[in-house]
């Protein structure tokens, strides 16, 4: 009786996965939860690695000191606003610890071992870490992971064995589905509602690949293309981000070709920017919209028992049952939050702002979009330190544009955080990025750790007396100036970025003195 009440509840959702073909998406499932177990096996050692820097007991925000304030001012309610783990112990050892749990869960994802029970710990872990992390951790792509491991829940065979040959719950496919349609169709979306007149005129790109955070050498090549394939570039920015995931939802045809042009939009994204794992979470959420015949006609097949439409056991009802239970919130709050993209000025109803601000804090519905209004300069930071305020020395990054001469990288999927945040500190300026002080602080105090975030530490074992950050204006070179001179990048001195920075705090004399 309950199988029967739970298949007339989900019949729609069935209806919307098969619509123009009887589909199955067993393979697709499989493929789809070890990327994701590659993903956050990825963003748990690329935070591991510059986790005493960022938010280590001498980082430049430790985790210790942002729950200790939080707790004196939140009290008892301070785990329901701010919920992590790390309420039980924020030292850096506990840091660690949650860093290499998140490995080994993400390693057994990976092979296919207990996926719900893999993915409710990679939840919990990671978004403690999202939590403690601050600014460091607070990108679309870590709420995007975080929201994914909750999903995927929904469509994970549940089963200890890598084996598990079970059907892929209806309810939970379209959720993912849904999922992707916000996260393209929202990216795209926002450019138009925004109201910037960079997308509006389609003069975006004369910007994009020189002003984004981390370009790529291919980037670079991007840039010196004709005005009039940037203007159809975007064009086809619009199409593929808002388009192309309308056919999402259509019969199977459509939804594949849909596939098709989020993949590709995807490709070029990640071969002229260094966006860390965000596209290839993309890719993994648009793996799930091919079915196993494709997979069958491509001769492709990860399972012993085959890939044939039709293979696999039966449907279980515990996931059906907890997709049913979920689908209603998370399609209300995310409705809601895709009509505001849509109407900015629009006002919700306050019993849904209730709600949304309730569930806020555990990421589990979040909007995205970026790139809303197009930056159109590119300051950059440049850091010295001195001994005697007269004579300044540069500390290079290890990412970001600095020397002209240094050839765009790829880095991607990891993400040097601090030189994310630098890119961010430079537009926002600096009584906006109150971090920043707290970064030139370390580099006062000579600690490894933040040193360690850094390709060059001028001052070797004795740190400096005096540190400034200088302003910059950076443009890409042009295909003759690259030739002629080796570089890949031309600038301009702006100003300073702030006071000098002492140990003692700003020093007029220094400031006074420099050069």
């Amino acid at each position: 009786m309950l199988s029967a009440w739970l298949s007339d509840l989900t019949a729609p959702f069935a209806w919307l996965v098969g619509w123009g073909h009887e589909s199955t998406y067993v393979v697709s499932r499989w493929l789809f939860l070890r990327l994701l177990g590659a993903v956050f096996l990825v963003a748990f050692v690329s935070i591991w690695v510059q986790l005493a820097g960022l938010i280590g007991r001498r980082g430049i925000l430790p985790a210790a000191d942002f729950l200790e304030g939080v707790g004196e001012r939140l009290g008892r309610g301070r785990l329901r606003w701010v919920p992590t783990v790390f309420w039980l112990d924020a030292r850096d050892r506990t840091l660690h610890l949650a860093c290499g749990a998140g490995v080994v869960l993400a390693l057994l994802l990976t092979v296919g071992i207990a996926p719900p029970l893999c993915l409710a710990g990679l939840w919990v872990l990671y978004l403690s870490l999202v939590i403690v992390g601050q600014e460091f951790l607070a990108f679309q792509w870590d709420v995007l992971l975080v929201e994914m491991a909750l999903l995927a829940i929904l469509v994970a065979p549940w089963s200890f064995s890598p084996r598990a040959q079970a059907a892929v719950p209806a309810v939970g496919l379209v959720l993912t589905w849904w999922l992707l349609f916000r996260l393209m169709f929202q990216s795209g979306i926002v450019k138009l509602t925004s109201g910037d007149p960079a997308w509006r005129d389609l003069s975006a790109l004369d910007y994009h690949w020189w002003t984004q955070p981390l370009p790529t050498w291919i980037g670079w090549w991007a840039h010196q293309t004709p005005r009039w394939f940037k203007r159809a570039a975007v064009l086809g920015t619009f199409v593929l981000e808002i388009g192309f995931p309308l056919l999402i939802f259509g019969p199977r045809s459509l939804r594949l070709v849909g596939c098709g042009g989020i993949l590709l939009m995807q490709v070029l994204i990640m071969a002229t920017g260094n966006y860390t794992f965000f596209n290839v979470l993309t890719i993994a959420l648009a793996v799930l919209l091919i079915d196993d015949a494709v997979w069958a006609a491509l001769g492709w097949c990860p399972n012993p028992e085959g890939c044939a439409p039709g293979a696999g056991a039966a449907m279980a009802l515990g996931p059906e049952l907890l997709g049913l239970l979920v689908a209603g919130p998370v399609l209300a709050v995310s409705g809601a939050r895709l009509w505001r993209s849509l109407r900015p000025q629009a006002s919700l109803p306050r019993g849904f702002r209730r709600v949304i601000g309730w569930i806020e804090p555990f990421r589990v519905v979040n909007s995205y979009g970026l790139f809303r209004v197009m930056t159109t300069s590119r300051p950059e930071i440049e850091v010295q330190g001195s001994r005697d305020g007269r004579e300044w020395q540069t500390y290079h990054f290890r990412w970001k544009p600095d020397e002209p001469e240094r050839r765009p990288r790829f880095v991607e999927p990891h993400q040097p955080r601090l030189d994310w945040q630098m890119w961010f500190a430079a537009l926002s300026g600096f009584h906006r990025a109150p971090w920043f002080a707290r970064f030139l602080t370390r580099l006062l105090e000579g600690s490894p750790a933040v040193l360690r975030l850094l390709r060059t530490n001028p001052f070797g074992d004795e740190p400096p007396r005096f540190v400034r950050a200088r302003l910059w204006d950076y443009r890409f070179a042009s295909i003759a100036e690259r030739w002629r001179t080796g570089r890949w990048w031309t600038r301009t001195l702006s100003g300073e970025f702030g006071p000098i920075l002492t140990s003692r705090g700003t020093s007029p004399a220094a400031s006074r003195a420099r050069q």
